[in-house]
C-alpha cells in the first residue's frame, strides 16, 4: 500500500534455527535491534525497521520437517509459505486450519506471530488451539524448543501461547507444530442478497440451525463493497434485477463428508429462505459446479485487490458485536461527510466486509488521491473510540504492529498493559526484539 517505509540498512536471511540463534546472540551483546520478518503481507507495520534495526527475514527457512498423515500433525520451518504447506499436505487429504487472501505470500511463522484468523476460523478455531508446539529463539539467543506433537500436555505454563500473537516482540518463531484437519469430501456455497442489514442476525441463526456442523464460513459484504467489486470485474453472481436495492450480501460455505447430504441441506435452506412469509433475503444462488463455487469465493477474496485499485485505503481490522457492523461503517462515513472530507477530493468510499461468524469487520476507508494528514486526523482516534463504545477490539486479526500502539488502551485496561510490559521486560530486558511494536 506504500504506507510504511522501512529504515533497515541490513537484511539477514538465515537458513537454520542455529543461525538465527547466533544472529540474536551477536545483536544482544551489542544491543542491536532486530525485526523478524515473514512474507511482508501485514497491514499494521509489524515487520518493518523503524530505527535502522537489522531485519531477520525467515524466508530461507522453508522446509517441512515432518508430516504424520494419521494424526494430521505438521512440523515445519517458520518461513514456509502458507499455500505451499497446503499443497504439501493436500495429497494426504488434509488442509491447513487457516486460509487467508495472502496465502500465496504469507509465511506460517508470521501467521502465528500475528495470530492470523482468516476464512476458516469459524470452523477450525484460532491458532491458539491448532498450534501444538513452537520452536523460538529468545532475545538472548537461547533456543526454546517446545516443538511438541502432543495433543494433550498439561505440564505447567503453556509458554507457546505468549508467542502466538506476540508479533515477534518476545522472540523469533523458527519452527511450528500444527494440527491440520482432514480435507472435507464435499464443499458447497451459496450467495445471498439481503434487503437490509438487520436481517443478518436472524439469518445467521437460521443458517446455523439448518446447516449445523457442516457450516464452515459466513461472510459479509456491504453494498458499497459489492458494487466496487462489480466495477473491477468481479462477478456478477446475480442479475441486477434480482439484486435490486439489496443493502448487503452473505456468502455461506459448507464443508462436509457427503456431497448429496450437504447439497440437500443447502437446497432446503435456500427454499426455506425464499418461501418464508417474511423473507430475509431478496434472492440467492447455490453453486452448481466447482467453477461456480470458485467464482462465488472470488468475489469475496478479490475485494482486497479491488480496494487498491480505487485509491489508497485506510484499512481497519476490528471486532465488534455482529449487530453493530453497519453502525460502525455508517458512523465513519457520516464523520467524513461532517468534516467535508467525503467525495473524490478526499475519502471517496467507506465500506465494510468480513467474517460475521467471528465478529470481524474489515473497514476500508479509501482516499481517492492518496494519504493525507488531515484525513488520518479525522479518522483517528475517532474510529477507535467508536469501536471501544461498542465494547469491541481495535485489532481482530491483523495485530497491533507499529500502527496501533497508541490505540492499545482502547481495548486493553491499564492493568493488562502493565502486565504485558512486565512480560516483555522478563523476556527482552534490552528491548532489542522488534522494538516499537505492540506496546506504546
Amino acid at each position: 500500500m506504500g504506507k510504511y517505509h522501512g529504515q533497515a540498512n541490513s537484511v539477514l536471511r538465515p537458513r537454520t534455527t542455529q543461525q538465527v540463534s547466533e544472529i540474536v546472540k551477536y545483536c544482544a551483546q551489542r544491543k542491536i535491534g532486530i525485526v523478524p520478518q515473514g512474507g511482508n503481507t501485514g497491514l499494521v507495520g509489524g515487520g518493518i525497521s523503524l530505527q535502522k534495526e537489522i531485519v531477520v527475514s525467515l524466508g530461507a527457512m522453508n522446509n517441512v520437517r515432518s508430516f504424520d498423515p494419521v494424526s494430521g500433525i505438521l512440523v515445519a520451518d517458520a518461513g514456509c509459505i502458507l499455500q505451499s504447506l497446503s499443497e504439501y499436505i493436500a495429497p494426504h487429504n488434509h488442509i491447513m486450519p487457516l486460509d487467508l487472501g495472502a496465502k500465496g505470500s504469507c509465511q506460517i511463522g508470521g501467521n502465528i506471530s500475528t495470530n492470523a484468523g482468516g476464512l476458516r476460523l469459524l470452523r477450525y478455531g484460532s491458532l491458539h488451539g491448532t498450534v501444538l508446539g513452537l520452536e523460538v529463539v529468545l532475545p538472548d539467543g537461547t533456543i526454546l524448543d517446545q516443538l511438541s506433537t502432543l495433543r494433550k500436555d498439561n505440564t505447567g505454563y503453556d509458554l507457546k501461547q505468549l508467542f502466538i500473537g506476540g508479533e515477534g516482540t518476545l522472540g523469533i518463531v523458527t519452527g511450528v507444530s500444527i494440527l491440520t484437519p482432514p480435507a472435507p469430501q464435499a464443499t458447497n456455497n451459496i450467495f445471498l442478497a439481503l434487503p437490509r442489514f438487520d436481517n443478518i442476525l436472524p439469518l445467521f441463526q437460521i443458517v446455523k440451525r439448518q446447516l449445523g456442523e457442516i457450516m464452515s464460513a459466513f461472510e459479509y459484504i456491504d453494498r458499497t463493497a459489492y458494487d466496487m467489486g462489480l466495477k473491477h470485474g468481479l462477478g456478477p453472481l446475480l442479475s441486477a434485477d434480482e439484486v435490486g436495492d439489496s443493502q448487503c450480501f452473505i456468502l455461506v460455505e459448507t464443508s462436509g463428508g457427503n456431497n448429496d447430504h450437504d447439497s440437500e441441506k443447502l437446497n432446503d435452506l435456500l427454499e426455506l429462505l425464499l418461501t418464508a412469509d417474511q423473507p430475509l433475503i431478496n434472492t440467492g444462488v447455490l453453486s452448481q459446479s466447482p467453477s461456480q463455487f470458485n467464482s462465488i469465493w472470488a468475489l469475496r477474496e478479490g475485494l482486497t485487490e479491488c480496494v487498491q485499485k480505487e485509491g489508497k485505503p485506510y484499512k481497519y481490522d476490528v471486532s465488534v458485536p455482529l449487530a453493530d457492523f453497519q453502525k460502525v461503517v455508517d458512523a465513519i462515513r457520516e464523520r467524513m461527510i461532517s468534516k467535508g472530507l467525503y467525495g473524490d477530493h478526499a475519502i471517496s468510499l467507506v465500506m465494510g466486509y468480513g467474517h460475521v461468524g467471528d465478529g470481524n469487520l474489515h473497514l476500508n476507508v479509501i482516499a481517492k488521491n492518496g494519504y493525507r494528514p488531515e484525513l488520518e486526523a479525522a479518522l483517528e482516534p475517532y474510529i477507535y473510540e467508536i469501536v471501544a463504545s461498542h465494547k469491541g477490539s481495535v485489532s481482530a486479526e491483523h495485530g497491533i504492529g507499529s500502527m496501533k500502539t497508541h490505540a492499545l488502551h482502547y481495548s486493553k485496561s491499564d492493568v493488562s498493559i502493565e502486565w504485558m510490559r512486565k512480560i516483555k521486560q522478563v523476556f527482552d530486558p534490552l528491548n532489542i526484539m522488534n522494538p516499537g511494536k505492540v506496546l506504546p
